[in-house]
């Protein structure tokens, strides 16, 4: 069985392939090494695995409907995980345009071609942000999204939406999965975990948003690469899942746990809230629990620890440029 990955190279996407390869399935990444960060980072991700027999890479974009169509027709793949996007909610603020054809165009070239080769398996990967400033806690899949305050959180929304209606046309099965701030080694250097290691490591001040009593559900990749799997291995029809550490962590107590882990303290700046940013995340896991078998086992006290460890060996890599 070959499984397809989109955005493979990436942080998320090059822990899941490496997870594939050992369980011994083979694994085509389609990758278009975006520089919204740096494409040398992505493609050190795949340094451990691009020698693998049962892996290859092809160098694209989901937005290239010829390529897209040309690959599903040739390799005729049974299951497909798609995890590529344009990131980040702020960046989203400035180039929507850009969010709107990667996250909702590039989905619909993916979904079209999977039904035409009736593939059995499509994962999409979703985010928490479509909830917005939900002001019910945990947030469960049964909540109201449709007031995103965000381009990106609109993107991710109308990707499910997308997803439904291919379900429903065309009896696609499908798995949304609403990831909650994933962390851990591989990170992206714009995330609040990575970007506040470095700066806390080189001295440097770190931005706090508001009175630092903002909150997210910060979920270890390894935990997420295990829901995905399952997801992937399920014989669900069409589902909207979330996955996340049923845990609140304040982002005071996330400054400290680095800081602790760094063995330095931080330089806070206080700054006002960002547009786009929600007050907190909060993921009822419940139905993971039930669907999946998911259970988190990563607890953000040990997470940050490992990343910090991952941080100190790959520090000259990671500065930017």
């Amino acid at each position: 069985m070959t499984i397809l990955v989109t955005g493979g190279a990436g942080f998320i996407g090059s822990h899941f392939v490496e997870r594939l390869l050992g369980e011994g399935y083979a694994v085509h990444v389609l990758d278009s090494f975006h520089d919204y960060y740096s494409p040398q980072i992505k493609r050190s991700n795949l340094a451990a695995v691009e020698d693998h027999p049962q892996f290859q890479l092809v160098e694209g974009d989901i937005l290239d409907r010829d390529l897209v169509d040309r690959m599903f027709e040739e390799h005729g793949y049974e299951k497909v995980v798609h995890l590529a996007a344009r990131a980040g909610v702020r960046p989203s603020i400035v180039d929507p345009h850009a969010y709107e054809e990667v996250n909702c165009r590039g989905t619909l070239n993916l979904l079209e071609a999977a039904h035409r080769i009736d593939v059995k398996r499509f994962v999409f990967a979703s985010s928490s942000s479509v909830y917005g400033n939900n002001d019910k806690v945990p947030f469960s899949e049964m909540d109201r999204v449709d007031r995103p305050i965000s381009p990106y959180a609109a993107t991710k929304l109308a990707g499910e939406m997308l997803c439904h209606a291919a379900h429903h046309l065309h009896g696609l099965p499908i798995v949304c999965l609403r990831f909650f701030t994933v962390y851990g080694p591989r990170q992206r250097p714009d995330m609040a975990i990575h970007k506040f290691t470095r700066l806390i490591d080189e001295g440097e001040e770190v931005p706090i948003f508001g009175d630092g009593s903002t909150s997210r559900d910060y979920t270890f990749y390894e935990d997420c690469v295990d829901g995905i799997v399952a997801a992937m291995q399920s014989d669900l029809r069409f589902e909207i899942i979330n996955l996340g550490d049923h845990r609140q962590v304040p982002l005071s107590l996330l400054v400290e746990l680095i800081e602790a882990s760094l063995g330095k303290e931080a330089r806070r700046k206080h700054l006002s809230m960002q547009p786009g940013d929600v007050q907190t995340t909060f993921a009822d896991i419940s139905k993971a629990q039930r669907l999946l078998g998911y259970e988190p086992r990563f607890p953000i006290e040990r997470g940050v620890e490992i990343f910090v460890d991952w941080y100190r060996e790959h520090a000259k890599l990671l500065r930017p440029n």
